[in-house]
């Protein structure tokens, strides 16, 4: 018989807008977005997902939207699905099922859309939701956070934790739009101001010297919570991250993830510490980590590694857990063996060169992966 042979080929684009105070009726964002998009003459509906966290410190929120598609061609739902922050968000099944039952209850189908306002962990779960309900509803992401707004929110990557393994459940599903409103960042506490910056500490480590450069000359007026410099650094990783996506491998076919630099080690710790430590935080312990291996194993010089770790600390970074080491880092070598099996039973991990130049390497030596704890751990007591 003869073979049949299906090829064919999707392409994806979405906006990353930035603005502020998105649901003023003076901000025109919002609106050009639906008036311009594609599919008006269908009935389409707006579902609101929103962090519980956000809705505390804005709770005029709902109001404000409800005002603001008085004028818009569409059906708005004013019942919100609210959401716990945090990985919280990502850890409960019956969250991903309110949002599912909200998704029925009111008639959200393919031609609506189901609009997330929070941190990474809430975009994810919603952006899960939404991408399995109808077998894809539209998705738009309103990230509240530096780390969301500069990298998590403006992917393509959803999820969920399941088993104990992060991101065990997700799928690959672009949004249709990203609106990233600064406003938000405001009643940020430290922690979370904070968090976000390591991941444009990761990018700039990897890709970009300047950037990387940009970051140690600002350092103190990022830590000082200054807001013109926040602007560019979200701004600068963001378009870093979207060219990355867009310029290869976009759903990760392959097994590389060069943009997780770090993050084989801070996956782990966040359970290790039941996500006590954020995200953004354990990233900045894993590229600690990451940077003294690099320059133990003769990548890095030892000059670039100390660069890496005065800016690290300079922004307030606590560079060691415990955590880390218990039972001579068996816990902490198993986050090795679980993050290959989650890139498909290659180990690919992205170690530096130098400043500015990531490499990808397909070993670890677990040897070298403890002396670089016990480097951290002899360090944070200087530090201290």
């Amino acid at each position: 018989m003869e073979t049949i042979q299906q090829r064919f080929t999707v392409s994806f684009s979405y906006p990353v807008l930035f603005t502020t105070h998105l649901f003023d009726p003076s901000n025109p964002q919002l609106r050009l977005f639906f008036e311009t998009f594609p599919g008006g003459d269908f009935r389409r509906k707006i579902l609101f997902c929103v962090d519980a966290g956000v809705l505390t410190a804005y709770p005029e929120l709902p109001l404000q939207a409800a005002e603001y598609f008085r004028s818009l061609p569409m059906e708005y739902i004013p019942e919100w699905v609210v959401l716990p922050g945090g990985e919280a968000a990502k850890n409960d099944p019956a969250l991903f099922d309110a949002i599912v039952d909200a998704v029925d209850q009111f008639g959200i189908d393919r031609h609506s859309f189901v609009a997330a306002i929070g941190g990474g962990a809430v975009l994810d779960l919603v952006g899960y939701a939404a991408a399995v309900s109808h077998r894809g509803v539209k998705h738009i992401r309103i990230p509240t956070t530096v780390l969301s707004q500069n990298d998590s929110g403006v992917g393509v990557k959803n999820g969920i934790n399941f088993r104990g393994k992060k991101n065990f459940l997700g799928t690959f599903a672009p949004p249709v739009a990203v609106f990233n409103d600064f406003a938000f960042l405001a009643t940020l506490d430290d922690r979370d101001w904070r968090s976000g910056i390591s991941e444009a500490i990761k990018v700039a480590l990897i890709k970009d010297k300047v950037f990387f450069e940009w970051i140690e000359a600002n350092a103190e007026a990022l830590a000082r919570r200054e807001e013109a410099p926040m602007h560019y650094l979200i701004h600068r990783c963001a378009a870093l991250h979207i060219d990355h996506i867009g310029g290869g491998d976009p759903f990760e076919s392959g097994s590389a993830r060069p943009l997780d630099f770090g993050h084989w080690a801070a996956h782990k710790l966040e359970y290790l510490t039941d996500f006590r430590i954020r995200h953004g935080e354990a990233v900045a312990i894993g590229i600690a980590l990451d940077t003294y291996y690099s320059e133990l194993s003769g990548r890095l010089t030892g000059d670039d590694a100390q660069r890496v770790i005065k800016v690290l600390l300079k922004l307030g970074f606590d560079l060691f857990h415990p955590a880390l080491g218990e039972d001579d880092c068996a816990h902490l070598l198993n986050g090795l063996r679980e993050f290959q099996e989650h890139l498909g039973g290659r180990l690919t991990i992205t170690l530096l060169d130098a400043v500015g130049k990531g490499v990808e390497v397909h070993e670890m030596d677990d040897t070298l992966i403890r002396q670089s704890v016990n480097r951290l751990r002899s360090s944070h007591l200087a530090w201290a």
